[in-house]
């Protein structure tokens, strides 16, 4: 059974104390969902020196998605990228070149982008048949879940650096696939610790109307219920569609977001959940109350940022911006855990052999270094990335979940996302 205990440090009352003590114990339902583990192989030790230039080992990373409309952010200021997620890639090879070329490990990349109308099916498949065995995958859930049951069957090995979709974790679990991209949940409990310390517990939550919204906006219910938040106001912002800088000016956002706003509840902090981009960013400064904005704007939780400084953040984002001439976003970083994660397993365990390797990722043993200030791993019973969450701003790092008071029977880590007993997924055992 898993725990979550908050202790009696910083600004928290009695009954605040109390009701994150009533939350600390998850029971989930006994039912199991179980896949066929991969052939057990002891792990061999780490690689030993050889001579420059001769090669013991090869592995080639396929970097997979499908061609989309990028992203059109709100602000001008951020800029329209047709390469997040790809130069992540790009820099953890080159990072798993610096020790591969001691060990005489060579890394390789390859790339496939399937067409917007595309058989991601064939495409996986004609990849596979040519032997390829390490992907990182850059889909959203539909496609990744299309794949998944052809690389279990393959025994492949399949990193999610993109979907943060909560039953991936939970429920519809494969054998193949690492997650490496955070889920709703993970971030919306880093969110909500933080909230909890500085006892903003009395939430508007503000919501999109499109499925992604929704989702994330599931996932900060279910951390409100966790840690004994209260959500006073609970409405929903509909995109009626329009141009999204002619149709929405500066006047007339002014004059629309305090009426989406006004005659809430008391209430602490605006929280919004706007994972679509149709009005996030203009919700601070236009609330009916004088709020703080939390959620996919304002003050936001993420696995990565340009403002990180700390824990050698500043040296990662200088090495990649010298190749990329941009800096790092949250998909480029997902997608470069995956991929030294790959080459950290290589290292220790000096095989390509995907079982050999797939064993040692679901490990105890693996400690990705990824510049939060500690080792990263995946959980053994649904092969999430555990990690630190950054709460950012868009000038500076704010505070790192999970908050200090919050303590777990295995990990801090752990008391972010669904946790072993609230997953029915028990793909390595437990642990």
């Amino acid at each position: 059974m898993s725990a979550l205990v908050r202790l009696g440090t910083g600004p928290l009352s009695r009954g605040s104390r109390a009701i994150c003590l009533g939350v600390a114990l998850l029971v989930t339902g006994s039912g199991l969902l179980r896949a066929q583990t991969p052939p057990s192989s002891d792990t061999a030790p780490a690689a030993s020196p050889t001579k420059p230039g001769q090669v013991k080992l090869s592995i080639e990373i396929v970097y997979f998605s499908r061609e989309e409309r990028p992203v059109e952010y709100l602000s001008l200021a951020e800029p329209v990228l047709t390469d997040a997620g790809l130069r992540g890639v790009e820099q953890g090879i080159r990072d798993d070149q610096t020790t591969g070329r001691f060990l005489g490990h060579a890394y390789a990349m390859s790339t496939i982008k399937v067409p917007a109308n595309g058989d991601i099916a064939a495409a996986f498949k004609a990849a596979l048949d040519k032997g390829q065995r390490f992907f990182v995958a850059d889909l959203k859930k539909d496609d990744l879940l299309t794949i998944a049951p052809l690389a279990d069957a393959a025994g492949a090995i399949v990193f999610n650096a993109r979907a943060p979709d909560d039953d991936l974790r939970t429920d519809i679990c494969h054998i193949s696939v690492f997650h490496t991209a955070l889920s709703y949940a993970q971030k919306a409990d880093a969110l909500a610790q933080y909230l909890v310390w500085k006892r903003w517990t009395r939430w508007f939550l503000l919501v999109g109307s499109h499925p992604e919204d929704k989702a994330f906006g599931t996932a900060l219910r279910r951390s409100a219920t966790k840690f004994g938040i209260n959500i006073v106001e609970d409405r929903t912002y509909e995109d009626t569609g329009g141009a999204r800088r002619t149709d929405t000016g500066a006047v007339q956002v002014q004059r629309q977001m305090p009426i989406v706003t006004q005659n809430a509840a008391t209430h602490d902090v605006v929280v919004v959940a706007d994972e679509s981009e149709v009005f996030g960013d203009y919700v601070p400064y236009r609330t009916w109350d004088p709020r703080p904005v939390v959620g996919t704007s304002g003050l936001v939780p993420t696995a990565w940022s340009r403002v990180t400084e700390q824990w050698g953040g500043t040296q990662m984002q200088r090495r990649f911006e010298k190749t990329a001439g941009r800096p790092m976003n949250e998909r480029d970083y997902d997608a470069w855990v995956a991929t030294r994660a790959l080459g950290e397993a290589v290292t220790r365990t000096g095989s390509a052999d995907p079982a050999t390797l797939h064993a040692y990722l679901a490990s105890d043993k693996l400690e990705v270094g990824a510049f939060k200030g500690q080792g990263l791993s995946f959980r053994a019973w649904d092969q999430q990335i555990r990690e630190p969450i950054l709460l950012v701003t868009s000038r500076t790092l704010v505070s790192v979940s999970p908050q200090d008071e919050f303590l777990h029977q295995r990990s801090t880590l752990d008391t972010m996302g669904f946790d072993e007993p609230e997953s029915r997924c028990r793909l390595n055992g437990p642990g």
